[in-house]
Formats: C-alpha cells, sequence, structure tokens
C-alpha cells in the first residue's frame, strides 16, 4: 500500500470515527494532557493498522479494539509512572474545569466507569456504544456468556451506585 493511500484512509478514519476514540480515551485517561497522550498513541496506532485491515469486520469495531488496547497498554504503562503526583492532577482537573453547561449525569458515568477494572470498563464502553455481545466477544476475546454476566453485574453496580446520587441517574 503507498503512503500517500495510507494517509488518506486514516483521515477519512480519523474524521468519521473520532467521537468513538475519544469515548475510549476518556474512560481511560482522565486529565486532559494524559488524553491528548492517549490520543497521539491511538493515532499511531491507527496509522500503523491501515495496510492490515482486511474488512473482515466493519472500520468501527477495527478501530475499537486497537483504541481499546492501545488505552489499556497505555493504562498500565501510566500506572507505574503515577506514583507521587497523582493528587495535583486532581487538583488541576478541577481548576480546568469549563464553565460550559454539562449534564452532571455523564460525569457520574465517567466516575463510575473509572472504577472498573479495564475489562469492565471496556465491556460498560461498548455496551454503551451499542455493540452485540457477539461483537464484545470477537473484541475482547471472552466469551458471548462471560459478557452477558458481565454486563449484568455492571448494571447491578451503576444501578446501586445511582440509588445514592442526589438526582437518580
Amino acid at each position: 500500500m503507498k503512503e500517500s493511500e495510507q494517509r488518506k484512509i486514516f483521515n477519512e478514519w480519523l474524521e468519521n470515527y473520532r467521537a468513538l476514540l475519544f469515548k475510549v480515551i476518556k474512560a481511560y485517561a482522565f486529565s486532559e494532557e494524559d488524553q491528548n497522550d492517549l490520543f497521539q498513541d491511538v493515532c499511531i496506532q491507527m496509522f500503523r493498522s491501515v495496510p492490515n485491515f482486511k474488512g473482515n469486520a466493519a472500520v468501527s469495531t477495527w478501530l475499537y479494539r486497537i483504541a481499546l488496547n492501545t488505552a489499556i497498554k497505555w493504562s498500565t504503562r501510566e500506572k507505574k509512572h503515577v506514583d507521587g503526583h497523582q493528587e495535583m492532577d486532581k487538583a488541576a482537573h478541577i481548576l480546568m474545569a469549563s464553565e460550559d453547561s454539562k449534564d452532571e449525569r455523564v460525569d457520574w458515568l465517567y466516575d463510575q466507569i473509572k472504577q472498573f477494572n479495564e475489562i469492565d470498563r471496556s465491556l460498560t464502553l461498548l455496551l454503551l456504544d451499542g455493540f452485540s455481545y457477539k461483537e464484545m466477544s470477537q473484541m475482547m476475546g471472552i466469551s458471548e456468556s462471560n459478557i452477558g454476566v458481565k454486563i449484568y453485574r455492571i448494571k447491578k453496580i451503576l444501578v446501586n451506585n445511582s440509588k445514592q446520587y442526589e438526582y437518580g441517574v
């Protein structure tokens, strides 16, 4: 594949699936700086994967898998470096909050998702994006029945936690 063709495909994918990528990124990287770093890593992996795409799956499924795998690897790598500056990151996030009116429920949901382990976090994002159990199974390498059990437990946790939320979710 020529590099010009690879760039063209990459740019199309980036334009069409940017929102999907940022859903994954926001669930794994919590500060704006980390989100930018992870986005760059995802873009690099996307660009490198263009020649390997055979069309056996939907582009969205392919890119979701790339984003998830990259985010999980990035998250594992970042955990090694977090030790002393985590508290500062939390304070910076509060100071950087925008004046835009945001839906508190979305923020609450992302806060809940952040607390899940990597597999449950990934499954929650896939569920929110409307992927079937079969598609999730293919992406995550977990049986469909195991996906169902995990999603049932995730929903139960979210429902129980939402009862404590002032306005309900």
